[in-house]
């Protein structure tokens, strides 16, 4: 089977995988972007498409007090008896939950909260019926794997937790799975932290609460191929294919010169082969999982229409407002009207974005902005968080329309403005070359203005400027603490991989 790798480009980490029949469905963790949980759907394991997100309402999920990288971590999918299962964390907030629903694209049930562990539960349905929470629980190196038995229909606690797995005695053993094949109960977590030292390992049991055998290296992992263009591999999830073949999803990162990774977690696919004793195998330091080198290839423009609805990739920052969007205001744009606050703030500032998913792209838009009151902003935003992020719109500043270009990079913050006419449309783009983003803006479609600062990719990597997310880009406006900003008209939005990115 033919694919590139990876197979869901951008900040999608953390995947989990059912197969229902011949369909797969699968979600990645989304921490404090809303609506949480994306998930997709595929025939073939290579080619997802996304349905949208699992946690869609307020009464399921509320990240309006979130800070960055908190919300939702790992979650799991899973199928049993004709009903879906989503379980996971929602850190900070209100701990671990799962979700259900009839068919993956929902409605999803309100949450049935969970009271043991900490971060990253998973279920498991035995051949009998049972169902069993396995969670991690401690932190750093005290970090372990406890697991107790609950009734799926009420959520009732059937049993008290108990520590089955310590791993590998590397810090945060997290991210179990417990699967039963042919069998043999294998048991596999994460280790490592979610850098470079990252790996997936594995133990077996003749039992769902061990004694477990654990397999001494690990199944997955590049820690030791420093040089090699996909690092930090693990947090993997298995799934048998209708062919009866094995395979594996999982994170990986690919750093712009192996040290700065903007796109963040993507999601990875690889094929799992079986030793001759029964364990499992993936990638252990032999360099198999690779990505789609880069290298020439056609333009691919996405252009999303600003004048009928978000659609599933589309997500926003802790909460969507809907009283701050409007489709119908003005014909065939959408209308953002920003509130007090802005990008510094962990808050819910008004950005609606979609993932970055390659190192070279361009992000471009038609904006109508006419602010009235001082700091109002309006255009175009990359976010890591609130620490990394860079914003290149309209402002109003002392009364004029300015051109305004916002890079923050951990402590600092810096603002460049450039003349621009007191009124009508500017055109916006946003260009990554890989290693510097470079904003232009035009006020007629023919002669384009090149801001003359370049922000470098450091500045929007999670590796300077910490966190688990990668760059959302999007549309942001703000009233820089006035709580109604003054409308701002968007069209013609899109994004598009440049010449020389294959993803």
């Amino acid at each position: 089977m033919n694919y590139r790798n990876p197979v869901i480009a951008g900040y999608y980490p953390d995947p989990s995988v059912v197969r229902v029949d011949e369909d797969y469905y699968l979600i990645n963790s989304s921490f404090e972007y809303f609506p949480g949980v994306p998930i997709f759907h595929s025939r073939d394991l290579i080619h997802w498409t996304p349905l949208g997100h699992v946690l869609t309402r307020q009464s399921q999920l509320d990240l309006r007090t979130t800070k960055s990288s908190s919300g939702i971590y790992a979650a799991t999918i899973r199928y049993h008896a004709g009903r879906f299962y989503m379980i996971t964390t929602d850190v900070r907030g209100i701990g671990n939950f799962y979700v259900t629903a009839d068919k993956p694209e929902g409605p999803w049930s309100d949450p049935i909260l969970l009271p043991h562990g900490g971060i990253d539960p998973s279920l498991f349905f035995d051949d009998d019926g049972r169902a069993y929470v396995t969670v991690q629980n401690g932190a750093g190196y005290e970090s372990h794997i406890i697991q107790y038995e609950i009734d799926p229909v009420s959520g009732k606690v059937l049993s008290e937790p108990v520590n089955i797995w310590s791993g590998d005695e590397g810090p945060w053993v997290e991210g179990p799975h417990l699967y039963r094949i042919k069998g043999v109960y294998y048991l596999m977590t994460a280790s490592g932290g979610t850098s470079v030292d990252h790996r997936e390992i594995i133990a077996r049991s003749s039992t769902p609460y061990g004694p477990f055998e654990d397999k001494p290296e690990p199944i997955l992992t590049h820690r030791g191929l420093k040089d090699h263009p996909v690092q930090c591999l693990g947090h993997a999830d298995l799934v048998e294919d209708t062919k009866g073949n094995w395979w594996a999803v999982f994170l990986g990162m690919r750093p712009v010169e192996g040290k700065y990774s903007p796109l963040g977690r993507e999601t990875f696919l690889a094929p799992v082969t079986w030793t001759e004793d029964g364990w499992p195998m993936i990638d252990n330091n032999e360099g198999t999982v690779v990505s789609a080198a880069e290298c020439s290839a056609e333009v691919s423009i996405q252009r999303m229409e600003l004048s009928g609805g978000f659609g599933p990739e589309w997500a926003f920052l802790r909460s969507y407002e809907e009283e701050r969007y409007s489709w119908t205001e003005r014909q065939g744009s959408l209308t953002l009207r920003g509130n007090a606050y802005t990008l510094d703030d962990e808050a819910p500032a008004v950005l609606a974005c979609i993932r970055q998913q390659h190192h070279r792209m361009e992000l471009g838009v038609s904006l109508d902005f006419d602010p009235v009151r001082e700091g109002e902003q309006a255009g175009l935003a990359a976010r890591l968080n609130n620490r990394g992020y860079l914003f290149w719109g309209l402002a109003g500043r002392s009364g004029s329309r300015v051109m305004e270009l916002v890079v923050k990079n951990g402590e600092q913050r810096q603002v460049h403005r450039y003349e621009v006419s007191g009124h009508g449309p500017v055109q916006l783009r946003l260009h990554s070359d890989g290693l510097f983003y470079v904003c232009s803006y035009s006020e007629d479609g023919v002669t384009w203005h090149v801001a003359e600062e370049q922000i470098h990719v450091s500045v929007l990597s999670p590796e300077v400027n910490g966190g688990f997310t990668g760059v959302c880009l999007g549309l942001h406006a703000s009233g820089d603490g006035a709580a109604n900003a003054s409308p701002a008209y968007f069209e013609r939005f899109y994004y598009s991989n440049t010449k020389g990115d294959v993803l």
